[in-house]
């Protein structure tokens, strides 16, 4: 007899479920709704930067030796000519007081040759042997007495010392830098753009920097080159930017830098959480209808719908993976 009745009950209560699902899949589901709105649509092309000097000088050795007095520090302000550092000059010296010497000895023999030529005692060419000997001396001994002076390192323009890499005592070198100069009245801002973005970036576009030292504040400005050359190993490239108005920065500043690309002023706009593979869901009577649309700009939170849509129409902002053409949908309770 039990199992009688459990034959009956099964199939009223597989009836009954099924009723029940039918009726909760017809009940409206609450999901974010939004409309297409129509404003200007950008496309930027992110990257860091930092502030530096236009037209940073290094500043070298010509000669190689001890580095007796360093004159100035990081962040002192410098004229053109004015002593940086002294070199240990005794080597020098040296070579300039032989050089001198050699010079007076020569002096003296082309003084006596060519008395002794215009006597007629000595051929011409001994005569001109002993010029040039003389002449070789003399400049022998200007080149010495420069090389003392190179001692001196003095800065090639006005600005500041930006970097200081050397202390009294170090061996300077030719091929060591001992400072780094800048004008701050001179500056520019030098992004590292990905090589993927690259072909997007021209010459002229605009540019906005921020940074979190100053938040709130937007540094507008414009690309005034980029490099031929790419770095293989950060597949990026450098981005030379310009200041539209004139600011003081910290050299060495980091900025986020967000350049654009492209711009449209009246373009539909519409979450990018809405479109999906081309499409877009649509709400038209309380019901979801999805809809092929052709897509333009995107700033990574907005799309731009160059077809397909229309301003003021009703979608859905976020549409879940599982949802099918003409489900009832509502707008999701604050």
């Amino acid at each position: 007899m039990s199992r009688v009745r459990a034959w009956i009950w099964l199939p009223l209560l597989l009836v009954a479920m099924i009723g029940g699902y039918l009726v909760w899949r017809g009940q409206p589901r609450e999901l974010a709704i939004a409309r297409a709105r129509t404003g200007p649509a950008v496309e930027l092309v992110y990257a860091t930067g930092f502030v530096e000097a236009d037209q940073p000088v290094s500043v070298a050795a010509r000669l190689t030796a001890p580095v007796i007095r360093v004159l100035v520090n990081e962040g002192d302000r410098v004229r053109r000519g004015q002593a940086l550092l002294i070199l240990d000059d005794e080597d020098q010296r040296g070579l300039l007081a032989q050089a001198r010497a050699q010079s007076r000895g020569s002096g003296l023999v082309e003084h006596r040759i060519t008395t002794l030529f215009a006597q007629g005692w000595v051929t011409r060419a001994a005569r001109d042997e002993a010029v040039t000997a003389a002449d070789a001396a003399r400049a022998a001994e200007r080149t010495a007495l420069a090389h003392v002076g190179q001692n001196i390192i003095r800065a090639g323009i006005d600005g500041i010392v930006l970097k200081r890499d050397v202390e009294p005592g170090e061996l300077a070198t030719p091929a060591r830098t001992l400072m780094l100069l800048g004008d701050p009245a001179r500056i520019r801002v030098t992004a590292t753009v990905d090589e993927r973005d690259v072909p997007r970036v021209r010459a002229g576009q605009q540019a906005l920097m921020s940074s979190d030292a100053w938040p709130g504040r937007v540094l507008r400005g414009h690309v005034r080159a980029v490099t031929p050359g790419g770095d293989p190993t950060q597949r990026a490239f450098r981005v030379r930017l310009a200041l539209d108005q004139a600011a003081t920065l910290p050299m060495g500043l980091t900025l986020e830098v967000n350049i654009v690309t492209a711009r449209v002023q009246n373009a539909v706009l519409v979450p990018s959480a809405a479109v999906s593979a081309g499409h877009i869901w649509i709400v038209d009577a309380g019901r979801a209808h999805r809809r092929a649309v052709r897509t333009g700009l995107v700033d990574g939170t907005t799309t731009e719908i160059r077809s397909g849509l229309r301003s003021g129409e009703q979608i859905l902002a976020d549409p879940p993976s599982d949802l099918t053409e003409g489900d009832s949908v509502r707008a999701r309770r604050a």
